[in-house]
């Protein structure tokens, strides 16, 4: 779960540090105070898309870090990417300059966005003001049962098999409408690998066909300037070796009048050995050269024949034989494809692996769609919609890329009506409600352990609130749950309370979070009843709000 939270320059933040235990929390303030401001720092060090405009006015960068505990989901994914967790713990940072250059780590360690968004993906579900809107989008209602259903592996798996199905039946087309031009086609590859497999190049061919050319067209240089240093060194009237034993000699008489003699004929000594090692080396050599004529010219010949295909295939000739691979794998893969009754039998093949896999996705999901239409339901008569329904439709569809139905959320609003469309006969507030049971019922299957609630409970209020309230409070039993909230229903149930305020100052309008007492508790959530002016009234029904929870 969230541990700790530090922001520093980010919009009108100068600097908070923050620190979150489990449970329920909220956070309040006045509208415009910058309460979103703080899920949006978060968002950030999740891998959320950050921009130059997000640097606080007049200073160079944001930087923000927030601190996690981990999970074993989180373990296995760190092991995965060679990273480690802390004592248990997982540090993300994310720093955004005046220029809109993005930094990010991950324990340290330099990381991607893309990385911080797969880690996010495993500490924190956050649920948007704006998610009853995006609700009624049918492709949002998928992800939501899916994601509710722990399904996307095998939607995943479907979406997979579906692509595979689709390739073949678009090469099956394609061979129908262009049979002339593939079998040209094959034919050039055919020509192509003919010409390459009539040459029998080995890997590395060209490298030591070439080493062997060197070698033999110097034969005689390479003869003579072997003959010549062994001469000098061991076969001449007085060759280096002798020179060099009269010298050891006569030094050697010297080194009773002198220690530091000694040193010299000390590092004498190697050199000889080294070139008598030399005159057992040349004397193999010589024994092993000798001038082939005809060797050279066998050699000559495979070095033409390999440049003059080289060029005829536009490549160096070192490159022919991964280029006969190549072509032999694309001859392959053709040779396959001009094969009309084949690719009608692979096209069956991966329709029925598809809908197999398709049928599979689709019992799974009705199985869940009931489950979460019974939930929802039950939700909904707590939320003042007493009677109401909810449902999940599955509408068999052509096969597509999610499977083979149209998924549909529909609703009742209250009891003897036939369940519609959501789109067609929720209100804004029934919406923002039955959204809201969704996003907590949704949640208690999660794997991720901070759940954030981001206005979600807009367009509610009264006795509604007060069960909302109940309902988030409960959920904070399971998970930590973090809520920006303008309720004081909902803010009064919470175990831990924020206030973000704003202030000017001669740099400009700052915000600061503060958690709450008690006292300051009261003062608040009778805030939050009453407006900006502060009762005795109001604080008496916050007291009862509190004593209540």
């Amino acid at each position: 779960m969230l541990r700790t939270l530090s922001i520093r320059d980010f919009v009108i933040v100068d600097y908070i540090e923050l620190e979150f235990s489990g449970g329920f929390s909220v956070l309040t303030g006045e509208t415009g105070a910058g309460k979103s401001i703080l899920i949006d720092a978060l968002s950030l060090t999740l891998g959320g898309r950050g921009d130059a405009s997000m640097v606080r006015e007049g200073a160079g960068k944001t930087d923000i870090s927030a601190e996690f505990s981990s999970t074993s989901a989180c373990d296995v994914w760190l092991a995965e990417q060679e990273l480690t967790a802390a004592e248990g713990m997982i540090l993300l940072r994310r720093v955004i300059d005046n220029a809109g250059r993005s930094k990010a780590w991950i324990n340290g360690v330099a990381a991607t966005a893309g990385q911080l968004r797969e880690l996010g993906a495993l500490l924190v579900d956050i649920h948007g003001q704006h998610a009853h809107q995006s609700l009624l989008q049918s492709d949002t209602q998928r992800q939501l049962l899916d994601n509710h259903a722990q399904l996307n592996p095998q939607v995943q798996e479907v979406s997979r098999r579906y692509k595979h199905w689709h390739a073949l039946q678009q090469q099956r087309k394609q061979f129908e409408s262009n049979s002339k031009q593939v079998l040209q086609e094959r034919e050039r590859l055919e020509w192509h690998v003919s010409e390459l497999e009539k040459l029998r190049i080995l890997p590395d061919e060209w490298q030591e066909i070439t080493a062997e050319h060197s070698r033999l067209a110097h034969a005689a240089s390479l003869i003579e300037g072997a003959q010549l240093a062994l001469d000098l060194i061991a076969e001449t009237d007085n060759p280096i070796l002798s020179q060099i034993a009269v010298i050891q000699q006569k030094l050697g008489k010297l080194t009773g009048f002198d220690d530091a003699i000694q040193n010299i004929v000390d590092t004498i000594e190697p050199a000889r050995i080294h070139l008598q090692e030399a005159t057992s080396a040349l004397n193999d050599y010589l024994g092993r050269m000798e001038l082939d004529p005809q060797r050279l010219q066998t050699v000559e010949q495979r070095v033409e024949a390999l440049h003059s295909c080289a060029r005829k295939f536009h490549v160096a000739p070192e490159q022919l034989p991964a280029l006969l691979i190549t072509l032999s794998d694309e001859l392959a893969a053709l040779g396959s494809a001009t094969n009309l009754d084949a690719l009608h039998e692979m096209e069956r093949v991966a329709l029925a692996e598809y809908q197999a896999l398709a049928t599979g996705l689709r019992q799974a999901r009705q199985t869940a769609a009931e489950k979460l239409g019974s939930a929802v339901t039950l939700a909904m008569q707590e939320l003042s919609m007493a009677g109401g329904c909810f449902e999940i439709a599955l509408t068999p569809s052509d096969p597509g890329l999610y499977g083979t139905e149209q998924i549909e959320f529909l609703v009742a609003g209250h009891a003897g009506v036939a369940a519609r469309p959501l789109a067609k006969v929720a209100s804004g507030g029934e919406l923002a409600r039955i959204a809201l049971a969704i996003s907590v019922i949704a949640s208690s299957s999660t794997a991720t352990p901070t759940l954030i609630f981001d206005e979600v409970d807009s367009g509610i209020g009264g006795g509604v609130a007060e069960v909302v309230g109940r309902l988030l409070k409960r959920l904070g039993q399971r998970y930590q749950v973090l809520c920006v909230t303008h309720l004081a229903q909902v803010a009064s149930q919470a175990d831990a309370h924020f206030q973000v305020s704003k202030t000017s100052q001669a740099e400009g309008t700052v915000s600061q979070i503060e958690m709450l007492d008690h006292k300051a508790r009261v003062e608040e959530i009778a805030r939050m009843i009453g407006g900006l002016e502060i009762t005795a009234t109001t604080r008496k029904h916050a007291r009862e709000l509190l004593a209540n929870s």
